[in-house]
């Protein structure tokens, strides 16, 4: 990658949800930087100082670049940036209705410094959502899938096949955004939602699909293929 490029990732026009921190925060650096002037308060300034650093923490965070896709239909993408955690056997999410069989759960974690953009990791049809309530734990520990808060999706594939992405909560993120609805077709590598701040997310494959990445790899949403469908 370039030196411009990396700009250009750094760089990213923020995602829709960034609007409301980012003018609460940068109203609050510009009205505090000026009474703390007029005033000559030193912890007004050091306020405005401060609120300035979460204007930029927050058009860094909520950053959403263009990503290119593979023009093929038989991979499945990253739904997701960031470290993969665990690649194992398990059953789909109960609430998906998708059986009990274990498939291969691909698991990424997103600290936050990733990109928090999610994407779809194929082309299909929306088939189910499925918002559960929960706790707020470290995101990258395996009981996380089952105790935190999460959402999950299941889509079903051109051939008939299902697959599930999971939006879990971490132990910092308390909101869950996502932008599609049951009945929906999607195309891989749509933005469908977010997590802030911190979060996980995870891919559960087709019966009979192997994962082609390993625990410690790092995804890029959108473009790292992680299995053949």
């Amino acid at each position: 990658m370039s030196l411009i490029d990396s700009f250009k990732l750094v760089l990213a026009p923020p995602h829709p949800e960034a609007k409301p921190f980012l003018l609460a925060s940068g109203a609050t650096t510009l009205i505090t930087r000026f009474l703390g002037k007029k005033l000559s308060c030193p912890l007004l300034r050091h306020a405005g100082t401060a609120s300035g650093l979460f204007f930029g923490f927050c058009l860094y965070f909520f950053r959403d670049p263009e990503r290119t896709t593979p023009a093929r239909s038989d991979v499945a993408v990253a739904p997701a940036d960031g470290r993969v955690v665990s690649v194992e056997k398990i059953a789909p999410p109960a609430e998906l209705g998708m059986g009990t069989a274990p498939v291969w759960r691909i698991a990424t974690f997103l600290s936050v410094l990733d990109v928090h953009i999610n994407r779809m990791p194929a082309a299909g049809t929306v088939t189910r959502i499925a918002y559960h309530p929960g706790q707020f734990l470290n995101a990258s520990l395996d009981k996380a899938s089952e105790l935190n808060e999460r959402n999950a999706l299941s889509l079903t594939l051109p051939d008939g096949r299902m697959l599930a992405v999971v939006q879990i909560a971490g132990l910092i993120a308390r909101r869950i955004v996502c932008s599609v609805s049951e009945g929906m077709k999607v195309e891989a590598g749509e933005r469908f939602g977010l997590i802030r701040f911190g979060s996980r997310t995870d891919l559960y494959l087709p019966p009979g699909v192997e994962p082609l990445v390993s625990a410690g790899q790092t995804m890029v949403g959108g473009e790292t293929v992680m299995a053949r469908l």
